[in-house]
């Protein structure tokens, strides 16, 4: 089946869907982009003219390119405070709905969208496409093996210093909630483990360019005994790490550091002896399946063949609503100075 699809927001964030839309074969294949939608028409017919994608539906009304355009998907990229509204547009059209992150402004809109989705048996998934990388597949495969031990700790570090301009300057909680979730999800995924509780410090450092909330440090309680910390700031310059943050994975066996990019060094105890026991390298495997590792492309090529066959996609909403829960967990711990049960 081929599917038509409504691409709703049409700003920044839309072009990086339409490239995985069209660089991959397979959504080639399967995905028509039949209709645009943006509260600013100009800004949907420029995205049209600069993707080459003829003469489709270009609209500011919602429900009614869906309705005019037959629309079987919808892609969701607006801002946060939009989503619900949109969602749940798509979702009494009939359509499956693939959104941005985060999957709504609150937790309680998040699940509303769930009950919509199952009242409509239709899917609603997120573009968590940062966990579609091919240094988080290894890291999850390469917990699974067992070669760490057993799993006690995930420590992360996120230092960068970006001047977006525009809504996420303005923004409350704008590190915790646009952007901690791709780094709570990539916890969540590696680690096999259920978020339980946080504590969290949110703050605004001297010579933010943010509004509210640039920096914090939280610390969670997963399942089976395992800890979780994040340390980040979008504003702090002169050091960057990675997108994906700089990692400490830490085993009954042994240690994975991995960079957020190409480097890995992994090494496991090997002595029995000595006041500090001796350790040698071992090997971080290869993703599983390196179609896995595309990003964008992935996750939609994920949720597509979720619908073909009749299954849950990994990013299911039903799978996101547990990060979403961690961020909205950590902003609470943040705002009330406790710690903070997590639950979806």
């Amino acid at each position: 089946m081929r599917y038509r699809a409504v691409l709703c927001g049409c700003g920044a964030m839309a072009k990086g869907w339409l490239r995985a839309l069209i660089e991959s074969s397979v959504l080639r294949e399967k995905v028509e982009i039949v209709g645009l939608v943006d509260l600013d028409r100009a800004t949907a017919e420029a995205l049209a003219a600069e993707f080459n994608l003829g003469n489709i539906l270009i609209g500011t009304d919602l429900p009614e390119v869906l309705r005019e355009s037959r629309a079987d998907l919808l892609f969701d990229i607006v801002v946060p405070a939009a989503r619900r509204a949109v969602v749940a547009a798509g979702l009494a059209h009939g359509c499956h709905v693939l959104s941005e992150k985060p999957m709504a402004a609150t937790l309680d809109e998040a699940r509303e969208l769930r009950r919509l989705a199952t009242e409509a048996s239709r899917v609603h998934a997120i573009v968590q496409n940062r966990r579609f990388i091919g240094g988080v597949r290894r890291i999850r495969r390469f917990i699974q093996s067992g070669a760490l031990g057993e799993l006690t700790a995930l420590h992360c570090d996120f230092f960068l210093g970006p001047h977006f301009g525009g809504f996420r300057e303005q923004m409350a909680n704008v590190l915790l909630l646009d952007m901690a979730i791709h780094t709570f999800d990539a916890a969540r995924f590696m680690s096999g483990k259920e978020p339980l509780a946080v504590y969290c410090h949110e703050y605004n450092p001297h010579g933010s360019w943010y509004r509210h909330g640039a920096a914090a440090n939280a610390i969670f309680e997963f399942s089976d005994n395992v800890a979780f910390t994040y340390r980040g700031s979008w504003c702090a310059e002169g050091a960057n790490t990675s997108w994906e943050s700089a990692w400490r994975i830490i085993g009954s066996a042994g240690t994975l550091l991995w960079d957020g990019g190409d480097r890995f060094e992994a090494n496991v105890v090997t002595g029995s002896e000595g006041f500090l026991r001796s350790v040698a390298p071992i090997a971080v495997p290869e993703a599983e399946d390196s179609a896995d590792t595309n990003g964008h492309a992935s996750v939609i090529e994920h949720f597509i063949r979720a619908i073909d066959a009749g299954t849950v996609p990994e990013t299911d909403g039903s799978d996101n609503i547990k990060s979403l829960a961690m961020v909205f967990g950590a902003i609470d711990s943040a705002r009330d100075g406790k710690r903070v049960t997590i639950a979806a």
